[in-house]
């Protein structure tokens, strides 16, 4: 018997006294964690210890700030649709804990994050590295429980996995003391699979079902916006049923990126401020609106009170909290999109609105003139966002995963990019988290390593986490960087410059020589400024073994078009420099 059968099996023993430390490491594994990030401390040492003897059954990866590691589980979570877990020790590391956290409650990002915490005699003494952990990260969890027995242990993960991956899925956090961890207990686990008062997913009214069903046959121009909820519910291929079905156009928000192809005939592309012309403007056309797990977010709406006043709203939303939040509703369908949209599309009639889709069409010949020409086909001699990331997409055939930081190359990289496959696509959507991109990028790479992963990150970005090149070469993880550098933090100096008469208030950025910096972890890497040397830089990039980085210096003040200022209606989306100056 080998080591890791020897684990394996020593961690589905039941009944036998053991240590909570080892109870955690031995729960983990029965609900199935593969790969888990983090970084040791004083508070969380009895747990690593534990690993120590379980490292073959369970990988671990050392990230270099704990920022990175709940970020690189979500990027885990996002392209495998599991549970990523990250570790922490009490204080500081579990502060550094509370942006990921934030950014995975908005984002819906089924995590479980255990934290290490002081003895539980000197809890609320001020103790060395000891802070309310449970008290800071109470709004920004679905759940979270302070663990001070070791017989909690077992129990409590259960739980943690069971409510961060059901209904709307989000991230849960364990506190654990330090004599929990020492604690002995006769380890026995059960999966959970149900808590009394906590109703992950309502069953479907059939008669909401018949009214929407109504509404829908009896529509002359509907429109389709869909959100992640489709992605986290395995409906991509009931959405694309219903859609074939009915004929009814659809669009994306950033995170329902990917659920439906690119090439799709009825994907019309994205709702939002840096949207597409077409999908924003019909909007407040379309005669039936039906929303599919997504949130009706302010960068998607505009502003509420012209948005779709004309149309008659369904809402396909699994979390009631969310119906008639933002948007009221006429015809609210609480569930899962898979079983609400399966429903549905058998009461819903076979329909063609192709005179109203021609509409689409001409909307997006509009923007190809005055928009998408000039991104992908610019006569400047600087290179733009949107060629290079086009150029990567063609390059990888649309299979790749794409993982963007946050700015103005997270919006070219959303136009921008082309999708065959659901999961394909990664980014922090309502917190906008600077620094998110490479450590995600790093935990989609270990969820998906057979596939070629890209993280799109601009010069600003990557300083927050650039660290974790260190995790990259340490582990030899493949990802392909993008490093777009305009020498500002550009979309906060596009707004300076559209609304703030171009008074660029302290978005100018020195930057390191990123190539240096990735060599000097050993990571190879290369920077071009030149149109003509792109392509074979690019090939290069995909044929190297391995981690690369590679710097691609753009126009400095290269601009994101369309795009719906705040405040605005969609209807007033401006598609060039000239019509937002006027």
């Amino acid at each position: 018997m080998t080591a890791k059968e020897k684990e394996t099996k020593k961690s589905k023993q039941q009944g036998v006294e053991i240590t909570g430390s080892e109870a955690v490491i031995r729960s983990l594994i029965t609900e199935g964690a593969e790969v888990i990030f983090g970084y040791p401390g004083g508070a969380i040492m009895p747990v690593y210890d534990a690993l120590y003897d379980y490292r073959n059954a369970l990988r671990h990866i050392l990230t270099r700030h704990e920022q990175g590691a709940i970020h690189a589980a979500q990027g885990f979570a996002r392209v495998t649709g599991k549970v990523g877990v990250c570790i922490s020790t009490s204080g500081p590391g579990a502060t550094n804990l509370i942006t990921g956290l934030a950014d995975a409650m908005i984002d819906s990002t089924p995590l479980v994050c255990i934290t290490g915490q002081v003895a539980s005699p000197l809890l609320g003494t001020d103790a060395f590295q000891e802070s309310d952990v449970v008290g800071i990260s109470m709004p920004v969890t679905k759940w979270n429980y302070q663990i001070t027995t070791a017989e909690d242990i077992p129990d409590a993960i259960a739980k943690a996995f069971y409510i961060a991956a059901s209904g709307r899925p989000g991230p849960v956090l364990l506190d654990i003391t330090k004599d929990a961890q020492f604690g002995l207990l006769k380890y026995k686990y059960a999966k959970c699979h149900k808590i009394r008062s906590y109703v992950p997913e309502y069953p479907v009214e059939k008669e909401k079902l018949i009214e929407a069903a109504a509404l829908i046959n009896a529509a002359k121009k509907p429109f389709l916006v869909f959100g992640q909820g489709v992605m986290l519910g395995g409906a991509e291929k009931e959405l694309k049923n219903f859609l074939e079905k009915t004929g009814i156009p659809a669009a994306w928000t950033l995170l329902g990126l990917s659920s439906l192809n690119s090439d799709h005939p009825l994907n019309t592309g994205m709702l939002g401020m840096h949207g597409n012309y077409g999908p924003n403007i019909k909007t407040n056309e379309c005669d039936v609106l039906i929303a599919v797990g997504m949130r009706f977010d302010d960068r998607v709406t505009g502003t509420l009170k012209t948005y779709a006043r004309q149309a008659k709203i369904i809402h396909i939303e699994i979390d009631p909290a969310e119906i008639d939040k933002n948007v009221k509703t006429t015809v609210a369908l609480l569930g899962n999109a898979k079983k609400v949209l399966r429903l549905l599309s058998v009461l819903v009639e076979e329909k063609t609105h192709e005179a109203w889709l021609n509409e689409f069409r001409q909307a997006h010949d509009i923007e190809v003139e005055k928009v998408i020409h000039a991104d992908l086909r610019p006569v400047k001699p600087g290179l733009t966002m949107g060629e290079i990331i086009r150029r990567v997409s063609e390059y990888t055939k649309q299979k790749a995963v794409i993982v963007s930081d946050v700015g103005q190359h997270q919006m070219a990289a959303a136009r921008y990019s082309r999708f065959k496959h659901s999961r394909s696509h990664i980014t922090s959507g309502g917190l906008g988290t600077m620094g998110f991109g490479l450590p995600a990028g790093i935990g989609a790479k270990l969820g998906a390593p057979n596939r070629e992963v890209v993280v799109f990150v601009g010069d600003g970005g990557i300083q927050m986490t650039i660290q974790e090149l260190g995790t990259l070469a340490q582990e030899n993880v493949g990802v392909k960087i993008v490093v777009l550098n305009n020498h500002f933090l550009g979309m906060v100096r596009q707004w300076q410059e559209l609304f703030f008469e171009k008074r660029y208030s302290f978005t100018k950025i020195l930057s390191p020589d990123f190539v240096k910096v990735a060599d000097a972890y050993g990571i190879p890497g290369n920077s071009v400024s030149s149109r003509n040397k792109l392509s074979e830089a690019i090939k290069t990039m995909f044929t190297t073994e391995g981690p690369y980085l590679l710097e691609v210096k753009i126009e400095k003040e290269d601009n994101i078009f369309p795009m719906v200022p705040a405040g605005a209606s969609v209807s007033d989306i401006l598609l060039s420099l000239e019509e937002a100056v006027k």
